[in-house]
């Protein structure tokens, strides 16, 4: 089916039509980029961003300022 231009009123491609214009190379390069497109958003959706961190170094607060509590994280992970 195809679809028109509000302004021209001229019919326009599809996707699947300009895809079957492509040689069989570039259709299986639009392929491959489509799945990583589907891979990429399934990726985001699905991670949450993680704040169980927060407040770890409480203890710290009254001994460090935030960039001498910054060095010292950075030190015992062994950064």
């Amino acid at each position: 089916m195809k679809k028109y231009d509000r302004e021209t009123g001229e019919a326009m491609k599809t996707i699947e039509e300009m895809i079957k214009e492509l040689p069989a190379e570039l259709q299986r390069e639009v392929l491959d980029f489509v799945e990583f497109l589907t891979e990429k958003r399934a990726r985001k959706k699905g991670r949450r961003l993680r704040q169980d961190w927060a407040g770890a170094l409480r203890e710290y607060r009254d001994q460090y300022t935030s960039l001498e509590l910054q060095k010292k994280a950075m030190e015992w992970r062994g950064d």
